[in-house]
């Protein structure tokens, strides 16, 4: 699953305006990105008397728009995701995904913080902050950036995120809820599936291996008496 790093701060602290900059910097050392925003409020992207709009207002679940160059879904969910869950569905094919948002989430945060504007910071150390982008100085144990330093963030998301790891990892979500593996199942998990995979047809020299299962009902596990 690629890392996921979110961007806060506060209103108008200028966190897209950051994030635009990192996108294109990222982008320029040959990774992949992919990104998230945040809505607390709900949001609308289909347009009344549109097609897609029309299959959607007759009781779709699940609108797919497609052409040559890009694609959209509009779904229903009955509640809000989490960020494992969207990357595991939309987002599998980046080398690193960036939320605008999520200060209340579990990832790595770098935080966006103009004096002008505020008192205090919105996160602390124990909120998994990893970088503030700031014109301000701050007694902290993580790096702070200058608001232009680019560069300077980009180096420190590469090296922590980016490097090219030489061991495969495995990632498992139960219901959306990624479940922590511990090496030696993961290890295992790497060589059966590899091993199956291995025979089939492509595949041979693949980078990434998805699998969904879907049980209905849940799963049960099976006991025996004696």
């Amino acid at each position: 699953m690629p890392p996921i790093v979110s961007i806060v701060g506060k209103s108008d602290s200028g966190k897209t305006t950051l994030l635009e900059k990192l996108i294109k910097e990222i982008k320029s050392r040959g990774y992949r990105v992919g990104t998230i925003k945040h809505d607390t409020h709900g949001f609308e992207i289909d347009h009344e008397g549109k097609d897609t709009w029309r299959h959607k207002k007759a009781g779709a679940s699940v609108v797919v728009i497609s052409s040559p160059n890009k694609i959209a879904v509009i779904k229903d969910t009955e509640e809000e995701k989490n960020l494992d869950s969207i990357s595991a569905e939309y987002l599998s094919e980046v080398d690193i995904i960036f939320t605008e948002g999520y200060k209340r989430g579990n990832k790595p945060k770098v935080e966006v913080f103009r004096k002008e504007l505020h008192q205090e910071l919105l996160c602390t150390e124990d909120d998994n902050l990893i970088a503030v982008v700031t014109n301000q100085a701050f007694p902290l144990k993580v790096p702070c950036f200058e608001l232009d330093d680019v560069k300077g963030l980009a180096d420190l998301i590469e090296e922590k995120f980016l490097k090219v790891k030489s061991n495969p990892e495995v990632s498992l979500l139960l219901d959306g809820v990624n479940a922590s593996l511990k090496p030696f199942i993961q290890e295992m998990f790497i060589n059966t599936i590899t091993g199956m995979v291995a025979a089939l047809k492509g595949g041979k020299g693949a980078r990434s291996i998805q699998i969904s299962v879907t049980l209905p009902g849940g799963y049960q596990s099976e006991t025996s008496s004696v």
